[in-house]
């Protein structure tokens, strides 16, 4: 039984009835120009076949004609062909001019598109390679693996010494040592070892006199 499952595409379509009318449509080489007309003839041939439709057959057809292939083929002195291969008659020049237009118009679009695209694509490389030659950069740039040390603002060390019995006097200016440092201060009392001073943010208090310095 013959397979008539429907035909999905132009492609198929006119690989089927390339099959069917071998003397006049092919699906290589340089194609005849067909009869004018010849889409009845075709549907008319093809009505009780399950395999196409109408609608297909015209689309396929559209395609078919507009090909380059089938454009070259539209030339000066090439004759018809009806669906069996017979001729009928010379092309018009009109239609000659038209399929040279029609075939220039084509290929420009299709310089125009692959232009297009290979512009993009170069544009693309070229960003890609502006971006791979940063990372590289990124990378090839030497890392600061010196320990950071946090700087210690060490105040120069005070050069003192311990007040003699006769400095320590009622209203002398003094140092006292903190332990951790000198603190300006004046001597305000006296009594015996002990000695009380005001510190120079008005505070007061009681230092051993050793603790005292010039």
């Amino acid at each position: 039984m013959e397979n008539s499952e429907k035909l999905t595409n132009s492609k198929e379509v006119i690989a089927y009835i390339a099959e069917r009318f071998p003397k006049c449509f092919t699906v290589e080489g340089e194609a005849k120009p067909l009869k004018i007309g010849i889409f009845q003839d075709l549907a008319e041939r093809l009505s009780e076949d399950p395999k196409v439709s109408k609608t297909q057959l015209r689309t396929a057809l559209r395609q078919y004609t507009s090909s380059w292939r089938y454009l070259h083929g539209v030339k000066a002195g090439a004759n018809r062909v009806d669906l069996d291969g017979n001729d009928c008659g010379v092309l018009e020049q009109e239609h000659v001019e038209h399929a040279k237009t029609a075939l220039e118009e084509s290929k420009a679009k299709v310089r125009a598109r692959r232009k297009e695209q290979a512009e993009a694509k170069a544009a693309a490389n070229k960003d890609g390679e502006a971006k791979a030659k940063k990372i590289r950069a990124k990378s090839a740039k030497p890392k600061n693996t010196k320990q950071k040390t946090s700087k210690i603002n060490k105040k120069p060390v005070e050069t003192t010494r311990a007040l003699t019995a006769d400095e320590v006097v009622v209203g002398k200016n003094v140092s006292v040592n903190m332990g951790t440092g000198n603190m300006p201060a004046t001597i305000v009392e006296i009594n015996k070892d002990d000695v009380r001073v005001r510190l120079s943010n008005g505070l007061t208090m009681v230092v051993k006199a050793e603790h005292l310095r010039s």
